[in-house]
């Protein structure tokens, strides 16, 4: 056992008897000075020590996000009609998929941009297989053909419309290939229903057409951007208009003589006896109404087009144009101005997650989606605008997320536009390629024995300072005593 004496051997801390030491004023001043000083830096070191910080790096993207990337975009077209608008994604390795539907919602929309309507029907154009009558164009020039329907335009267009109570017609082109294809079967077709339903004594539907090439004007008005576009107007709603806008139908069904036929006296409405409608036997197959062949017309000439897409992450390409398998489309009248509402990159994440990590990374909370509110305008038809974007990943690990599949992450990019004309049918395409190297933000703390280490050389440190400052003060006043003293002897 060690006696009390060899334990004191050891102090390291010898203490001098109170009575030889001395207090004075300035040691006093001094003391509080340091006191004072050790609690401003022991409160910054607490600080610092209850805060976090960022680690920047950029290394390999090792997404934990799969193998897709989500795409979402908002973009209005004022001068691109619903009808035939169509979302088409391709990549570099030969994925190519046409007018998707499941993911993305189409609005008709006025020159303004404002929603006018219920939601386009989401499905694409159906596939037309008969484009028309092929013994008919074979056997009759096309000079040669009977005029069974009848050709209105501007003038005679309302009069007809108010006349009959079914009013079919087709919207056409002469230098389309569609359209010609149709004309034989049309015309056979008109004549059929003109010997059934005489436009004379019954005039229960009647089937017209109209040279979009000589009627501009009319075919505007009817948002006729395809050709040949088949029309149904029935007398007393079809003639409504708000602000311009038409409530009627399209066909797009079989283009042959007996699919329309079939189609067109399904259309028709019982005969009026009495001034009351008789009841008229239809039966004897499917609906030729069906939805599959007849939806609504468009309400306007332009569409916003909302919605995402999952890519692969590889370069590629999101594509908006007008798209059909039996139609045509004037290029030169093609105008693809649009103005971008929404294009990001990257999975939608909770506001409240966000709003958390905006918070502590406010460099993040920055405009990541260029293009978005921004307004592409065509000088003129027939121009395709380009977007190129080059895009990074950025991924946020924060501490209060406690798995790092839990991370956040967004997706930056530049975006250089550009227009051109062609010859083509314009469209809006946006090149997209993705960096093999992401940013990685990594939040971190410090620890507790490092706060304690610091915390223990700010004391120290303010001790001694104060202490060397104090014994500098106390020598100079006794050298300025020891100087009074000398001068009085």
């Amino acid at each position: 056992m060690f006696s009390s004496s060899k334990l004191k051997s050891i102090d390291f801390y010898r203490k001098i008897p109170r009575d030889l030491t001395e207090a004075s004023l300035s040691g006093a001043g001094i003391s509080i000075i340091a006191a004072l000083w050790m609690v401003f830096l022991f409160g910054m070191e607490l600080n610092n020590y209850l805060s976090v910080s960022t680690m920047t790096s950029v290394v390999v993207d090792r997404s934990r996000d799969g193998e897709y990337l989500r795409i979402d975009f908002n973009l209005s077209f004022p001068a691109l009609s619903c009808e035939f608008a169509s979302v088409d994604v391709s990549d570099v390795l030969g994925t190519h998929r046409f007018n998707l539907t499941k993911t993305v919602r189409k609005f008709p929309i006025n020159s303004h941009l404002q929603r006018i309507g219920q939601e386009v029907h989401p499905g694409p154009v159906p596939n037309i297989n008969s484009h028309g009558d092929a013994q008919v164009e074979e056997d009759i020039p096309y000079e040669q053909l009977g005029e069974g329907a009848v050709d209105i335009n501007q003038n005679t267009f309302d009069l007809y419309a108010l006349r009959f109570p079914v009013l079919v017609v087709n919207f056409h082109a002469p230098w389309c290939t569609w359209s010609n294809r149709l004309k034989p079967s049309w015309e056979r077709a008109a004549q059929i229903l003109a010997e059934r339903y005489n436009p004379e004594s019954d005039g229960r539907i009647l089937l017209a057409k109209v040279d979009c090439t000589q009627n501009q004007a009319l075919c505007r008005k009817h948002h006729i951007q395809g050709y040949p576009s088949i029309r149904i107007f029935r007398r007393g709603h079809d003639l409504r208009e708000e602000h311009g806008h038409h409530d009627h139908e399209s066909y797009y069904g079989e283009r042959d003589t007996d699919s329309l036929v079939a189609f067109m006296t399904g259309l028709v409405p019982p005969p009026v006896v009495d001034g009351r409608y008789a009841i008229e036997d239809k039966s004897g197959g499917t609906d030729p109404t069906n939805s599959t062949i007849k939806r609504p017309a468009p309400r306007s000439g332009g569409c916003r087009i909302e919605g995402f897409v999952k890519v692969k992450k590889v370069p590629g390409e999101l594509m908006i144009s007008a798209h059909s398998g039996s139609h045509s489309f004037d290029a030169a009248k093609m105008n693809m101005t649009h103005h971008v509402g929404l294009f990001s990159f990257g999975n939608k994440h909770s506001r409240r997650s966000m709003k958390g990590v905006n918070h502590l990374f406010p460099e993040l909370d920055s405009d990541v989606d260029r293009l978005t509110g921004e307004f592409f305008v065509s000088d003129h038809d027939n121009i395709t605008h380009d977007h190129y974007l080059q895009v990074v990943k950025t991924e946020v690990i924060s501490l209060r997320r406690r798995k790092d599949s839990e991370a956040l992450d967004r997706y930056d990019y530049t975006a250089h536009s550009n227009q051109l004309q062609s010859t083509s049918v314009p469209v809006v395409k946006f090149h997209y390629e993705l960096s093999p190297m992401q940013v990685l933000v990594r939040e971190t703390r410090r620890s507790f024995s490092h706060f304690i280490t610091n915390l223990c050389a700010i004391i120290g440190g303010v001790f001694t300072v104060a202490g060397i400052v104090d014994a500098m003060f106390h020598n100079a006043i006794r050298m300025v005593k020891k100087m009074e003293l000398g001068k009085q002897f």
